[in-house]
């Protein structure tokens, strides 16, 4: 069945505290897509956002960011007294620091109010709090904060060591342990609600879920065996990808490589766990950068860039059999772009997942006569453009006067003769045969520069700051392309 979707991440939804929360704006947000028939929202990570405010560099794999609790649901439970005044309602971009700033007071009131009323022995937060990297996460978070926020291969020899030798906490770390976790409770419950309101709605959510970890993260300080690392925990090899489209010297990200000799001997049980979780939070997981389950750039730490590496192959075949075999319904779709080695593809094939196309990429105007160089299948999706590269009319503004005319007359010998050229690459888009058409919402409110969201090989700001501060222009356009969307 062929289907429209929508790439929104949480954090460009409005709301009345300068980021998308788990509040009635994400409510309205799902209306919105189910009065317009969209079948799909896909999101970026809701992890908890650490260097550089990369959802893809997150603290833990299983945990959300408190940056998305909602307030104003706070209030309406008791868990604050008063509703908090509005913070940055209407800014176009996210300041993930005062946003924190503003947010943590009301954050640490709901949770003496939590723990005086005693709710922290009711058994659906009990239930919730025995899952193992619950407990760890708050350990974690508490120890980053004990120890001056620095990475956790710089912490004490005794912190360090904690997820092996369980050395007794002090009061004060324990209980600020019981504060990170009782914020992944309220994450959870606020985010299942969300779930569940748009899998009523007839709204599937596509998670997206990174191929590695983050080294300052809970998953390689409580199971540094999992990854190679030093004896100081420091990695000895990095991840990233050689010199691409993106960067001449080559992406350099900097996690852990996984030590897969040692993950074949626990049976994958990492991933399991991993992909187990996202399960319960997603519909569909979109495995981002699932080419390195076929081979994988390894890069020396002591490089500076990533032009100095090799590719080595990765057991992609008995990892994703574990994971179908252990996960009941599991729901995967690969991110499959740049340049790939045909085993890649063969690989995905195998499992008849759906692969991607970018409309911005397959678009060729270097010829005589501008094409698309993609062959559509019914089995993919196509997108417009992703978080990772220009916005659709940001592209289209970036070519010469004479791509620009190529792409209209493109768009005019398959069909397109009516509307704005921005109207007809949307449209071109959704008639595509791929079984799913995801569009980023800054492409169907037609931004330009203002609407991207991040750009590989770079760190900090503007990357993922981008917010749309209300919802009347996304009713406006969304409906314009409702029968568009709804004839798919």
């Amino acid at each position: 069945m062929k289907k429209a979707g929508i790439l929104m991440p949480v954090s460009s939804l409005p709301s009345r505290t300068g980021v998308g929360e788990l509040g009635k704006e994400t409510y309205r947000f799902i209306e919105l897509l189910k009065e317009n028939g969209v079948k799909i929202w896909q999101i970026l990570p809701l992890n908890p956002v650490g260097y550089g405010n990369s959802p893809y560099q997150p603290y833990s794999s299983c945990a959300g960011d408190e940056l998305y609790i909602s307030l104003d649901a706070l209030c309406e439970e008791g868990l604050l007294e008063e509703l908090p005044p509005s913070f940055r309602e209407m800014e176009k971009t996210v300041d993930y620091d005062a946003v924190r700033a503003f947010k943590e007071p009301y954050l640490r009131e709901a949770f003496r109010n939590f723990s005086e009323k005693e709710w922290l022995q009711e058994e659906e937060y009990q239930e919730f709090a025995s899952q193992e990297w619950v407990y760890e996460y708050g350990v974690f978070r508490a120890l980053k904060a004990a120890n001056g926020g620095v990475c956790w291969n710089e912490w004490k020899q005794e912190d360090k060591d904690w997820p092996k030798k369980r050395t007794e906490l002090s009061a004060e770390i324990e209980l600020e342990a019981q504060y990170q976790m009782f914020l992944q409770y309220l994450f959870y419950r606020q985010w299942m609600q969300v779930k569940t309101a748009a899998n009523e709605s007839g709204i599937e959510i596509m998670g997206d879920v990174p191929f590695y970890v983050g080294v300052d993260s809970v998953d390689v300080w409580a199971g540094k065996d999992n990854f190679l690392l030093d004896t100081d925990g420091r990695p000895i090899f990095i991840a990233g990808v050689p010199p691409d489209y993106f960067s001449a010297t080559g992406q350099r990200w900097g996690n852990p490589i996984y030590d897969w000799d040692y993950m074949k001997e626990k049976d994958y049980q990492f991933w399991v766990d991993r992909i187990g979780y996202s399960s319960r939070l997603f519909d569909i997981i979109r495995i981002d950068h699932f080419r390195a389950f076929d081979t994988f750039w390894k890069i020396p730490a002591s490089c500076p860039t990533a032009v100095e590496g090799e590719w080595i192959e990765a057991p992609g075949y008995e990892v994703i059999d574990t994971l179908k075999a252990k996960i009941k319904g599991l729901n995967l779709v690969a991110e499959d772009l740049g340049d790939l080695r045909p085993e890649v593809l063969e690989l995905k094939d195998h499992y008849q997942l759906k692969g991607m196309k970018v409309l911005v990429f397959s678009i060729e105007t270097g010829g005589k006569y501008a094409y698309d160089s993609f062959h559509d299948v019914e089995n993919m999706i196509i997108y417009t453009g992703t978080h990772d590269n220009d916005t659709l009319m940001e592209w289209y503004e970036g070519l010469t006067t004479a791509a620009k005319r190529k792409v209209r007359q493109f768009l005019k010998r398959e069909g397109y003769k009516l509307g704005s050229v921005h109207d007809r690459l949307v449209a071109y888009a959704l008639d595509c045969k791929a079984e799913y058409a995801i569009l980023p919402m800054a492409d169907i409110l037609g931004l330009g520069k203002e609407g991207h969201m991040n750009t590989p090989g770079t760190v900090g700001s503007p990357n993922w700051e981008w917010r749309m501060p209300g919802f009347e222009e996304a009713e406006k356009m969304l409906k314009r392309y409702r029968g568009l969307i709804e004839n798919r």
